[in-house]
């Protein structure tokens, strides 16, 4: 939802990386640029207007007027304050003895269900057995969905039916995870089109009757500033703990992210994007600031692979590809441990200057998944001996392969083509060679 954001930011940057030295002049002009892309990016103006004070303060000192390297001085000011804007990162406090209770509030549509069973990925994660309360009695198949939730991720859930009060539903939920000895309740509350009395109303008397460690207000980041104003009204009625933005995978601009922080005093806990029911991502504000400013987010990108990868299996392809034995066979695993971690765009994005890169049309449509799905179906539609030694596909064979698969024969002699210059290229680099034309050769 950055990407507009961080290739203007970007572009600003680029202009005074340029510089041998930079003048007071040349600082307002840049902030000029940082003031209109913030506003651009739906960035709350009183927020705006702070940072660029902040930020003027610190540009236009000694620290960088007479740097060698005054560019990449204003780079790490804007980075730092940033990070001072996003607030310190901000784990869930679940203290005392369990079950540890856990509300969800939110308008109808920011994706609270979806959020329930994110959050009760990521909390197994961490060791905790959570159990999910159905307490949205008022839209219709709510309850259903958080059941068929709970079925997907093999989590228990909590539902009375839409007849009970949701109160009831709550105190029940918890008594029940107190017998089981669950250690966490997740409770998805109702929401409206828009905040009205009941609807507080409701929300306040289960968190009197429950006492919950956490209030997380979940937002719609599509929403923009709006999200911004939701969050004051729900703070200002609930104890509203912190923040989970959904949807952050979107055509958001941004704004809320790096509004609602300052303007509120919550802090972001979480940020989901997709309907797939995958864990909530904590939020860092510190690799969320490098992630804008196209520095890539690396320590992400590790946990990802820490979590898919399996340790032992990366060995054996490690030394399959130092001794030149790597087949299309073990082509295919790789494809879909990756797969795991995310879209390969979403990948490469966390990689240091790849940002921008990943944003040209011709490597976007290079890693179209569509395109990753075609090759998996080639290398499906052929033989376990046609995978482990490719050398022998001749024609007839191309042909069997293209119309197993929906592709054409050209398409297979490409895939072809590809895989032996990648064995030439791994063979060079097993001898400690670089070929020359290493980068013609993957096109």
């Amino acid at each position: 939802m950055f990407e507009t954001l961080s290739d203007r930011l970007q572009d600003v940057f680029q202009k005074l990386r340029g510089r041998g030295k930079l003048t007071e002049a040349d600082v307002n002009a840049a902030l000029r640029e940082v003031r209109m892309a913030l506003l651009e990016a739906d960035v709350n103006f009183r927020v705006v207007r702070d940072f660029l004070k902040s930020l003027r303060e610190r540009a236009i000192g000694a620290e960088v007027l007479e740097s060698l390297t005054p560019g990449q001085q204003v780079v790490k000011i804007v980075h730092e304050e940033l990070i001072r804007l996003l607030g310190e990162p901000a784990p869930l406090r679940l203290t005392g003895s369990p079950p540890h209770v856990i509300m969800l509030v939110g308008l109808q549509g920011s994706g609270k269900t979806t959020a329930a069973g994110k959050l009760a990925l990521a909390l197994r994660k961490q060791g905790q057995r959570c159990l999910l309360a159905a307490a949205d009695i008022y839209r219709p198949a709510a309850i259903e969905q958080l059941e068929t939730i709970g079925k997907q991720i093999d989590v228990p859930v909590h539902a009375l039916g839409a007849k009970e009060s949701p109160v009831r539903i709550a105190e029940s939920a918890v008594e029940r995870a107190r017998q089981k000895r669950l250690s966490t309740v997740i409770i998805d509350t109702a929401g409206r089109l828009q905040i009205d009395e009941a609807m507080m109303e409701e929300i306040q008397e289960i968190a009197e009757a429950v006492s919950p460690q956490e209030v997380l207000l979940v937002a719609d980041a599509m929403t923009g500033q709006e999200a911004v104003r939701v969050a004051q009204a729900f703070h200002e009625r609930v104890p509203t703990t912190g923040l989970v933005l959904t949807k952050t995978d979107g055509d958001a601009r941004g704004g809320a992210a790096l509004s609602v922080r300052s303007v509120t005093g919550i802090p972001i806990r979480f940020m989901g994007s997709g309907e797939k029911i995958e864990p909530l991502e904590p939020f860092y504000p510190d690799r969320l600031a490098s992630r804008i400013l196209g520095m890539g987010d690396v320590l992400s990108l590790i946990e990802r692979a820490e979590e898919t990868i399996d340790a032992e299996q990366a060995a054996d392809i490690e030394k399959k590809l130092r001794t030149a034995t790597f087949t299309l066979e073990d082509f295919v695993e790789q494809l879909q441990q990756i797969k795991k971690m995310g879209s390969m765009g979403q990948i490469l994005e966390m990689l240091p200057g790849m940002g921008q890169f990943m944003r040209n049309p011709a490597m976007a449509a290079a890693l179209d998944e569509q395109q990753f799905a075609r090759v998996e179906a080639m290398i499906y539609s052929m033989t376990p001996a046609e995978r482990r030694n490719p050398g022998i596909i001749d024609g007839s064979r191309r042909r069997r392969i293209a119309a197993g698969s929906g592709t054409t024969p050209a398409e297979v002699n490409q895939l072809l083509h590809n895989f032996r210059q990648m064995q030439t290229v791994m063979k060079s680099l097993a001898k400690g060679k670089i070929p020359k034309n290493i980068m013609r050769m993957f096109g």
